[in-house]
Order: C-alpha cells, then sequence, then structure tokens
C-alpha cells in the first residue's frame, strides 16, 4: 500500500547504499542516513500513541516538520506588512530600528487601510512647533505622599525574573539606569538582575506577596518594609490582574523554584508555589484603600498605585467610592489591556476575558474624572503600544504615561518566535536556560534598550509639536478622530463617550455608567441588586 512506500523506499536504500560500499567507503553516509529513517519509520509503525504515525510512517513527520515551521514561514514569507499577529512585521521593524540607532522612515505611503474603521489619526496644527524636550516628565504623588516620583512618559512594563530570563532582566535594568525611566519587576519579586544595573524600580505586588510573602502565602509587613526600603525601589504596584490571563492564578512547580527564584521570590528552594487568583490581603474595596495607606507608611512614603485589567465595571466605580469614602488616594492606576502579554496563558483568557486596553482605560478616565479624583490620581496605560501614535492616543483619551513589555522585549531581540511558554526561546530572553541565555549580550542589549526608549520618545515628542502641544499632557480627547464607519468619523470625546469632571457625583443618571454606578458600594466588590 502506497502509505508504507516511503518506509520501503527508505529500507531498499539503506541495503543499496550497503551493497555500494564495497566501491566506495563515502557510501556509508548514505547507509547511515537511511538505516536512521529506516529506524524511525519502524518505530512509527509500532509506536501506539500516534495514529498517524502508525498509518503513514515517516510521511506523517512532514505534518509535524510543516506545524513547527507554519509561524516562520507565514511571519517571514506569507503576510503582508500589517497582517502580522501579535505585532505585525511593520511594527516589529520600526522597534529594530529605533532600538539599532537607525531610521525607520518608511517610504511609498500608508500601507493601512484608512478608509475602514476603527482607523484613527491625531489631527495637527497649523501652528505646529519643535519641542525642544526630548524628556517628558510625570510627577506620581497624591496629596500627602512624601516621596513622590518624577516618572518618564515611557517605562518598562511588569516581566518577572523567571518569564524572562537573568540576561534580559539585567539589560533592561540597565537600559532603564541609563535612559532614566522606571522598570517594573513583575509579580517575581525583586531579584539580583532587576537591581544590577541600578536603574529605577516598580515593585509589583501580585497575590503570591513575592519578595513579602509569609509562610502561610500571606502578606508579610516586616519584610515588605525591609524590601521597599531600597533606594532603588521608586514605587510599589498592588497587581489586581494582568491583560495576559485576569482572574486566573497560578501555580509554580517545585522543580522551577530554583536558588535564585526563591531568592527573589522569598521562599523555599523546590518547593511547590501557589498564588490565589484574588489577594488575601483585602476583600473589600475600602479594604483595599486602607492597604493602599498602609504600603505607604511601610514603604516610608513612597507612591503606592495599583494595576488593573478592567472586568466589571462596576467594581472600577466601587473602588472610586471607597477612595471618597476613605479620603485615602492611590497615587496612580495602570489599566493593563486584555490583549495579552509576555505571559503565557490559556486561549479563553488571552482571547476572551478581560476589556481590550483602548476599553479599559476610557472606562477607568471616566472613573476618576466622573468622581473629581482625576488631578490627584495618575492614569498610566500598559498593553501593545510601541509607536508614537499609540502612545499619543492613549495619552488624548486619559493616560500620563506608557508602560510596555513586548516592545522592549523586541529592542532585546526578540523575534516573535511564540516559545514564551517553553523555555526554548531562540533569542535567549524568555527562558532561564543558561545555554541560550549565553547568546544574550547585556552591554549590547542594554543600549538597545536605552535606544529605543530615547527614539520612540523623541517621536512621541514629534507627535506631540505636529499637534501644536508642548507636552503630552497637552493632547486632548479632540486631538484624536475616530472613524466610526466609512463615511462618519468622530472626535475622541464623542467617539468615546468621555464623562465631565464630577458629574459622577453630582448627576450620575445623565451617564453611560449611571446603572453601574447604583451598583457599585464601596463595602463590596459585589454589585447592589
Amino acid at each position: 500500500m502506497y502509505r508504507f512506500l516511503p518506509l520501503a523506499i527508505v529500507i531498499l536504500l539503506t541495503g543499496a547504499f550497503a551493497a555500494l560500499m564495497a566501491i566506495s567507503p563515502w557510501f556509508a553516509i548514505g547507509v547511515v542516513f537511511f538505516a536512521a529513517l529506516s529506524l524511525l519509520g519502524l518505530y512509527d509503525l509500532l509506536q501506539t500513541s500516534h495514529t498517524l504515525w502508525r498509518n503513514y510512517p515517516i510521511l506523517a513527520r512532514i505534518r509535524w516538520i510543516a506545524e513547527e515551521l507554519r509561524p516562520f514561514l507565514r511571519s517571514y514569507i506569507v503576510e503582508s506588512e500589517t497582517e502580522g499577529r501579535p505585532f505585525n512585521h511593520e511594527e516589529r521593524t520600526m522597534v529594530y530600528r529605533r532600538s539599532k540607532d537607525v531610521s525607520s522612515v518608511e517610504p511609498f505611503g500608508s500601507q493601512l487601510d484608512i478608509d475602514k474603521p476603527p482607523y484613527e489619526w491625531l489631527s495637527h496644527s497649523i501652528a505646529a512647533r519643535h519641542n525642544e524636550d526630548e524628556d517628558p516628565r510625570v510627577m506620581v504623588g497624591a496629596l500627602g505622599t512624601a516621596k513622590p516620583y518624577s516618572a518618564s512618559v515611557l517605562n518598562i512594563s511588569a516581566m518577572s525574573f523567571g518569564s524572562l530570563g537573568a540576561h534580559a532582566i539585567e539589560a533592561l535594568n540597565r537600559g532603564a539606569a541609563k535612559g532614566g525611566f522606571y522598570h517594573d519587576t513583575g509579580e517575581g519579586g525583586v531579584s539580583k538582575y532587576h537591581r544590577a544595573g541600578g536603574g529605577d524600580l516598580v515593585w509589583e505586588l501580585g497575590s503570591g506577596y513575592f519578595g513579602c510573602r509569609a509562610r502561610d502565602g500571606g502578606f508579610d509587613r516586616e519584610r515588605f518594609a525591609d524590601v521597599a526600603a531600597s533606594d532603588q525601589i521608586k514605587m510599589i504596584e498592588i497587581k489586581l490582574s494582568q491583560g495576559a490571563k485576569p482572574g486566573h492564578g497560578g501555580v509554580l512547580p517545585g522543580s522551577k523554584v530554583t536558588a535564585e527564584i526563591a531568592e527573589a521570590r522569598g521562599i523555599p528552594i523546590g518547593e511547590t508555589c501557589f498564588s490565589p487568583p484574588a489577594h488575601t490581603a483585602f476583600s473589600t474595596p475600602t479594604g483595599l484603600m486602607e492597604w493602599v495607606g498602609e504600603l505607604r507608611e511601610l514603604s516610608g512614603g513612597k507612591p503606592v498605585g495599583m494595576k488593573l485589567c478592567v472586568g466589571n465595571r462596576w467594581e472600577v466605580l466601587a473602588i472610586c467610592k471607597a477612595i471618597l469614602e476613605t479620603e485615602i488616594k492611590p497615587d496612580f492606576i495602570v489599566v493593563d489591556g486584555a490583549e495579552g502579554g509576555t505571559g503565557a496563558a490559556p486561549a479563553e483568557f488571552m482571547d476572551h476575558i478581560g476589556a481590550p486596553l483602548r476599553q479599559g482605560l476610557v472606562l477607568v478616565r471616566n472613573a476618576l474624572v466622573g468622581c473629581g479624583l482625576k488631578d490627584e490620581i495618575r492614569l498610566a496605560a500598559s498593553g501593545k503600544q510601541i509607536s508614537a501614535f499609540a502612545m499619543a492616543a492613549s495619552m488624548a483619551l486619559g493616560a500620563d504615561w506608557i508602560n510596555t513589555a513586548r516592545g522592549f522585549m523586541f529592542s532585546l531581540g526578540c523575534i516573535q518566535s511564540l516559545n514564551c511558554h517553553k523555555n526554548t526561546c531562540p533569542t535567549g530572553i524568555a527562558t532561564t536556560n543558561p545555554s541560550r541565555q549565553s547568546g544574550l549580550v547585556v552591554s549590547d542589549k542594554a543600549e538597545r534598550v536605552y535606544n529605543f526608549h530615547r527614539n520612540t520618545v523623541r517621536a512621541l515628542m514629534e507627535v506631540v509639536g505636529a499637534a501644536g502641544c508642548s507636552h503630552p499632557s497637552e493632547l486632548t480627547p479632540r486631538h484624536i478622530m475616530h472613524r466610526v464607519t466609512e463615511d462618519i468619523t468622530e472626535p475622541g470625546h464623542i467617539a468615546y463617550k468621555l464623562l465631565k469632571p464630577g458629574v459622577l457625583l453630582e448627576d450620575p443618571e445623565s451617564t453611560s455608567l449611571r446603572r453601574e454606578w447604583s451598583m457599585a458600594q464601596a463595602g463590596s466588590f459585589a454589585p447592589v441588586r
């Protein structure tokens, strides 16, 4: 039968090359090659795990090879400049060029379909300007914060040591130190590699409380105060949820808890570690605000904020009600988009759980503005933002600064091979394998991290100048035009139904959030029925 023809052929060729060895010993190469294929085919025929291998020995292996090659063939041969996902070729190339400090201009016009929604553009000004300031900053610190922090408008988003290797973490931190921007630790704790470059750190506290974890898995105040005292740690970020898998806990198998991982996370070596879906340090919006105040005190007055991927809208409004009731204000809120991130996640969570960045950002912006809190609480946006326009659009709609993780991974040399969760990253970034990491030269990649930040912020200031503004904070929703249909466009404040200051306190019934506002309560994340 033809199904077994490849196996029969390689067996015959093995015999043929063996006979030809009488003429020349070089035919031994053919014997070894076809003998190996023959053994592979016999294994396929006898094994019971894979039906295709059993029914089509050797031949069925082509499918597995094609599956492995498919992402590379699509990326480099099939896809156009703008078709790829999660990031297309044009986006990746822009980061590569900026990180290498070479021109990132493109010829012959846009490759985007600008006549189809949801295309957006920024309205430029006839009175455009050239901005000399190439390092715009944002002061973070609510009223009463003893140690406010001056943050760059672009920073490294949360990536833990363990999800990224030691060389990658150190290169990111050294680049951040040179460029004067911050490096979010991710929820895996403050490792020695985060500290290696001396760059500013934002310590992220997830539900596992790594770095300040008690033996029972809860929050240890003394350990927190000890770590937070470091001058390198500038702010504390409570992770309520993340874009890749909001509402999902995690398990770190004991086999992966090496000495270095255990040191960073404050857990026993070789012991399986669980991160619950929700925090145990608080259970209500009021409790969250009280914990914010406690962390601020324990850290010596450093800014304390939170990161979340927006889920139930009434829960965001409940946090705002708790802020108003307790008069304890977080210094900042980072909105993470459900577009995913460096963390691996179940497909259902990655594709269908949580609000995309734009919708989440608008919701939190409306909540803060509607409650009269936006002037004191800074708002940041995190998720798939690597271009100056993406940054400007988010800032026009309420963000004070931008965080990106995958953008900085590209600057390290990431090729989007989609092996982040397999510990087989070919570029040595998302792996703890020492051999694979050895190819990533820290000093070289740190310079690229610095270049990407510098050139992207410079591009942002050019976009800001085109709008006639001198600082990103001057951008308004009216600067953004949103294509609703092929024939209709609307400015941002109309397209996104942005609320006016204080309206949730004065006339909530007139807003699009009236139902969720009535459902929100400071004493519980559960809705009022």
